[in-house]
């Protein structure tokens, strides 16, 4: 036997295993690019908008947290800390202290917080509580068709023992919720439904004691049944509404075939891959994580990249965002970044955080939600004070304050911003657009004002020639001077020029001026004109691109930029809806007014440097304006956080799309007004939501108050109010619905400042 090296101490006990889960989720915490710590929880408890308020204000309100998001459609939080090595603990024991269950998300994860289970538990729950309404009724048919004394009272007796378990049972959901709210001394929307339960069964109960003529165990199973009914037609409709999000979960393989040292392959977990692995991507296949392309030739599918179904060729050296779809052969990829930083894991974090915004409409439904339970007891307490003062009757008195409880619950009212703006996150992301948090979608639809950057937003950053020497061999040599630089001009003049290259002697690149060198013995130059003109002969050109031999006339190359896809059309359909354009660029009078008559944009501003485009922003806002910023460069990136909304391309600078509100993935500029169309929309479906929700209290509460409606009905009209709602909200996944809206009133456009 091995020799213990320590005696065993009974006296010595292990540490409390809690360590383990606090390392748990200190694991879980991941860097942002901003510097600070993000930590992904799940809280399938989250019921409502009153839970949402409540586990945000106690979130915020811990050390080192900078903000805390609650999804009502997926049951998440996400809280953000002071960096990626803050110990989360505090936020656990803050949600533990309210009463939540709560588990970190792995990052790795992008599946929303599952909510599988609890559409089986529903159903059983329904099914339980349709049989006994069933029973129930036919019960009751017969006591008020008028059955004697000792029927009656066996009857209700029977139904008591049929109401009383089957209550129990099928109002489990609204019991559990309300039992952990009031333990935390809180009142959520689930307190009034339970309570209006088991009033009705506690009436019933005495009238069954004393020998009464009407009970309402019908009343309080037939209750459960249609609230029960309405909160899994609630639950279908929010996954309906959540398809983007939890679509993108069949697009993250959970593993992948690795290339080991020893040159076998085999399957890794998801989580385990790292930067550098070689993967083995089979046909039909989908890239787990982002990787380059190291040996093959494929066809890849990158529609949820681009938004184009139009397969795309591929070859070594090619990039490959995670989720996307390998068509045609077999490739062998390295790995980039580990599948927390993946493409596919980014847009999942958008995604989530589209419900988060917290614009106008949503602090006004989240402030109703905070006043509804207090206000509806107040309501239903005053409704039976006041029929027990007229009536004296205090059954019928607590029987009408029941319906009062149920009806007034404010689902509708706090499904109307969440839900349109999940749902339009949705058919966002159909189209190639990203949208980082819900309230930028408030924030569009307002604009009056759109400001684009010229290089690489506008137009797609490279450069042609149109026309140049005209000359065999001063085109020749002006290729053989190309070939020597790395600068964009450089390579679209050996793009434009077919010639054979000659051999070049004692070549240079003056930074910031050009290439110059000895062609056949002769000193050359090609570069700026003024840099040119100095060894040509005569004047010599002003601006452009030049080349000259020594002594000889200088040839100027037209240089142009070549437009984004849909440029003109996206400034046109924005004039067409009454929204001002302008052009900002760091580039040269000649060059800028070139792109801006290519497009039709009468106000452009050239030569700005970052500080004076955030100053024009500044003035914008100053003189009432809203306005859209896209832009694309590091230097648009102040400008881009300045701006009332920002957007930027996929191909923008890490910095560019982390200050932008929107990324769009797809290479045309349309995808600004597919946006505004959808934003547009989006608050036009979000005010018909809280019209329809105003509407519905505004009738219902009066009729409940007067007693002109039963507990049924209330259910019934509840119910119905949220699945109408949200049906509302999801025309927005109709293309027409969200297409760009036209304006009843063109503005003009904006003269020079």
């Amino acid at each position: 036997m091995h020799e213990i090296s320590q005696e065993y101490d009974p006296e010595v006990r292990p540490e409390p295993s809690v360590s383990l889960a606090r390392a748990e989720w200190r694991a879980t915490v991941r860097p942002a690019t901003d510097g600070h710590g993000v930590c992904l929880i799940s809280i399938p408890d989250i019921s409502c908008g009153a839970c949402v308020a409540r586990i945000e204000r106690s979130l915020n309100d811990c050390p080192d947290v900078i903000a805390a998001r609650a999804n009502l459609t997926l049951r998440q939080v996400r809280v953000t800390l002071t960096d990626a090595d803050t110990d989360p603990s505090p936020v656990f024991d803050a949600l533990a202290a309210l009463r939540y269950t709560a588990r970190p998300l792995d990052q790795t994860d992008t599946e929303p917080a599952s909510t599988r289970q609890d559409g089986p538990d529903l159903l059983k729950c329904i099914a339980v509580a349709g049989f006994g309404a069933m029973n129930v009724m036919l019960l009751s048919v017969a006591v008020w068709s008028g059955a004697e004394a000792a029927t009656r009272e066996t009857f209700h007796l029977i139904s008591a023992l049929i109401a009383v378990p089957v209550a129990a049972y099928a109002g489990q959901p609204f019991f559990r919720s309300a039992l952990a709210s009031l333990r935390c001394g809180r009142l959520n929307m689930e307190v009034p439904i339970a309570l209006a339960v088991l009033l009705a069964l506690a009436l019933s109960l005495s009238e069954l004691t004393r020998g009464g003529d009407h009970v309402f165990f019908d009343a309080a199973v037939t209750l459960l049944f249609f609230l029960l009914t309405g909160r899994y037609l609630d639950q279908l409709m929010r996954d309906r509404a959540r398809s983007a999000m939890t679509g993108l979960t069949r697009l993250a393989p959970k593993g992948a075939m690795v290339r080991r040292s020893d040159g076998t392959v085999g399957w890794t977990p998801l989580a385990a891959i790292a930067e550098g692995m070689i993967l083995h991507v089979g046909v039909g296949e989908r890239i787990p994580v982002d990787a380059r392309i190291a040996v093959g030739e494929t066809d890849l599918d990158r529609s949820l990249v681009t938004g184009e179904a139009m397969p795309v060729a591929a070859s070594p050296g090619t990039e490959l965002e995670a989720g996307t779809l390998n068509l045609t052969g077999a490739i062998e990829a390295v790995v980039l970044r580990p599948a927390a930083e993946s493409f596919l894991a980014e847009m999942m974090r958008m995604l989530c955080a589209a419900e988060s915004g917290r614009g106008a409409y949503v602090r006004i439904a989240d402030r109703a939600a905070r006043l509804y339970a207090p206000v509806v007891h107040l309501l239903a307490l005053a409704t039976f004070v006041g029929w027990v003062m007229f009536t004296g009757d205090w059954q019928a008195s607590a029987f009408v304050a029941i319906s009062v409880l149920i009806i007034t619950c404010p689902c509708a009212l706090g499904l109307a911003v969440p839900v349109a703006q999940v749902v339009a996150a949705g058919q966002l992301m159909r189209n190639g657009i990203l949208m980082k948090d819900g309230s930028a979608l408030e924030r569009l639809a307002e604009i009056d004002y759109a400001v684009f950057d010229k290089t690489g937003t506008l137009t797609t950053g490279t450069q042609h020639i149109v026309s140049g020497p005209r000359g065999d061999v001063e085109r020749s040599a002006a290729k053989t001077l190309a070939l020597q630089s790395r600068h964009p001009a450089a390579s679209a003049i050996v793009a434009h020029l077919t010639e054979a290259a000659r051999e070049v002697e004692d070549a240079t690149e003056v930074p910031g001026f050009g290439i110059e060198g000895r062609i056949d013995g002769r000193h050359a130059r090609l570069g700026r004109a003024g840099w040119v003109a100095e060894i040509a002969a005569g004047s010599g050109p002003v601006t452009g691109p030049a080349f000259a031999f020594e002594g000889q006339p200088a040839a100027v190359f037209d240089l142009t930029e070549t437009l984004r896809p849909g440029a003109a059309k996206t400034v046109s359909d924005l004039r067409a809806v009454g929204i001002r354009v302008a052009m900002l660029s760091g580039d040269d009078a000649a060059r800028a007014a070139r792109v801006a008559g290519m497009l039709g944009i009468v106000e452009t501003h050239y030569g700005m440097t970052p500080a004076q485009k955030v100053a024009l922003l500044e003035e914008l806002r100053d003189r009432g304006h809203r306005a859209l910023m896209v832009g694309d460069g590091l230097n648009d990136t102040a400008a881009l956080a300045t701006a009332h909304v920002s957007m930027a391309p996929s191909t923008a600078a890490d910095a560019g799309r982390t200050a932008a509100d929107y990324v769009f993935l797809r290479d045309g500029l349309d995808a600004v007004t597919t946006a505004h169309g959808v934003a547009r929309a989006t608050a036009q479906v979000v005010r018909q939501n809280f019209g329809l929700a105003l509407a519905y209290n505004c009738i219902a509460i009066p009729l409940a108050v007067a007693g002109l409606v039963t507990p049924l009905i209330a259910a019934l009209a509840m119910s119905a109010s949220s699945i109408l709602v949200i049906g509302n909200s999801l025309r927005l996944n109709d293309p027409q619905t969200a297409a760009p809206m036209r304006s009843v009133r063109p503005g003009p456009e904006a003269v020079p400042a």
